[in-house]
């Protein structure tokens, strides 16, 4: 049976089951939950976190159950004109059926008509596939983060000029 994906912004009633999507992606991958987006209270409510001025998330559906979604996000610390690609997370059902390409594509196009230069990211080796995917889109690893994201355990930092 092919999936027939659409692709939205967030929307209040995503709440819960973005959450519960995005603690499972870490669960299944036996990913740290300190110091990650795992325990960030904002997981919680990014229907009101992505009403910042300068952000999108987008939302991948499928049945009508969100089962992916990407962000572009004006973390605090990063300097002028670059904005952090965030909460880039997909079911694993849905994994390896170009929807999560689909939604890197929408938010890189999204950072450019929201005036940035440039996308910074943070990941963990644990996500080992999701930073191919960042690879080949051109992001390049950085040595130390940039921002203040406030996930610590992250050991993976990235860029892309827009």
């Amino acid at each position: 049976m092919q999936l027939i994906p659409i692709y939205r912004k967030v929307r209040k009633e995503d709440n819960e089951a973005l959450a519960g999507m995005i603690r499972q992606v870490f669960e299944e991958h036996e990913a740290p939950t300190s110091g990650t987006v795992y325990s960030d209270p904002t997981t919680d409510d990014l229907y009101k976190l992505f009403h910042t001025g300068g952000s999108v998330l987008w939302v991948t559906e499928v049945d009508g159950i969100p089962v992916g979604c990407c962000g572009v996000y004006p973390t605090e610390g990063l300097e002028s004109g670059c904005a952090e690609l965030v909460k880039y997370y997909l079911s694993a059902e849905v994994r390896g059926q170009g929807i999560g390409r689909q939604l890197m594509e929408m938010c890189i196009h999204s950072a450019r008509e929201l005036g940035y230069h440039s996308l910074y990211l943070e990941s963990m080796p644990h996500f080992s596939k999701a930073v191919r995917i960042y690879e080949k889109l051109g992001f390049r690893e950085l040595a130390q983060p940039l921002g203040n994201s406030g996930h610590t355990t992250c050991s993976i930092w990235m860029l892309l000029e827009l």
